[in-house]
């Protein structure tokens, strides 16, 4: 059963599932909190998981203005602050990933440990940075699990795919150097065959100074879908498990006195 928080002048679509540590996980752009379908269950058997839609995704509806990925990271914090009401650990993919990564830098005290999936820092990392936002493509892809349950109805569609589109013209952008002030546990997952290069993704885990990276074999940006047990096994050895001493250090070695 469903519920909503009202967030500034988004009124936020989440669930409530399992029980144990607050477990937030953010989908990505042009979908919603369904898209999590066949991770749900196993990480509810250790966590209550929240599941958000994001503003004009899924049940929670567009509001006036753009879509932009600070817009989304205040919606973010608010819910954390009010749906939460404690620190969370969180998961994103995509969209949702760069939205943590922002709500980590500017109300790092909200976020524990992170789970970041395909989603990258900047524009750089496409790794098909000219292919065209076609709307018409969009639409009899997508259109129709937005038409399922979306309160603006299944006209808005194209509408909400053209703000989004707005948005990933210039957006994501940080600066690398950004990422250094991340001190948050972090897992950088993503696909060896992703939107995201993987050139793009060692460099955001050569930035984070408390990163941990996974590259799952075989699969696309639909990684959670295409090999769920592997990404949830991943996913849930890096909430439920400390960080192993490791023999052989390099990165991680400690710094010489």
């Amino acid at each position: 059963m469903g519920d909503y928080v009202t967030i500034g002048p988004a009124r936020t679509w989440y669930e409530q599932h399992g029980d144990g540590g607050p477990l937030v996980l953010l989908h990505g752009g042009m979908v919603d909190s369904r898209w999590f379908e066949p991770n749900l269950g196993p990480l509810a058997e250790r966590f209550t998981v929240y599941t958000p839609d994001l503003r004009g995704h899924g049940r929670t509806a567009d509001v006036d203005g753009p879509i932009t990925f600070q817009a989304m990271a205040e919606d973010m914090i608010a819910f954390l602050e009010q749906a939460v009401g404690r620190p969370a650990d969180v998961l994103g993919h995509s969209v949702g990933a760069f939205v943590w990564l922002l709500v980590a830098l500017q109300r790092p005290e909200l976020a524990n440990r992170m789970v970041l999936i395909s989603g990258g820092f900047s524009k750089d990392g496409d790794a098909v940075p000219d292919a065209p936002w076609d709307l018409d493509l969009l639409e009899q892809f997508l259109g129709p699990a937005y038409a399922e349950v979306s309160p603006d109805g299944a006209e808005h569609f194209r509408v909400v795919a053209e703000k989004v589109g707005a948005m990933s013209e210039r957006e994501p952008y940080l600066p690398v150097a950004e990422l250094a002030k991340v001190s948050h546990r972090t897992l950088l997952m993503v696909a060896d065959d992703d939107l995201v290069t993987l050139a793009h993704m060692v460099e955001m885990y050569d930035a984070m100074p408390n990163a941990e990276l996974a590259v799952v074999p075989g699969t696309s940006h639909f990684l959670t879908q295409e090999k769920p047990g592997l990404v949830n096994r991943l996913v849930l050895d890096f909430l439920t498990q400390d960080p192993v001493p490791t023999v052989a250090p390099i990165r991680r070695a400690p710094a010489a006195a």
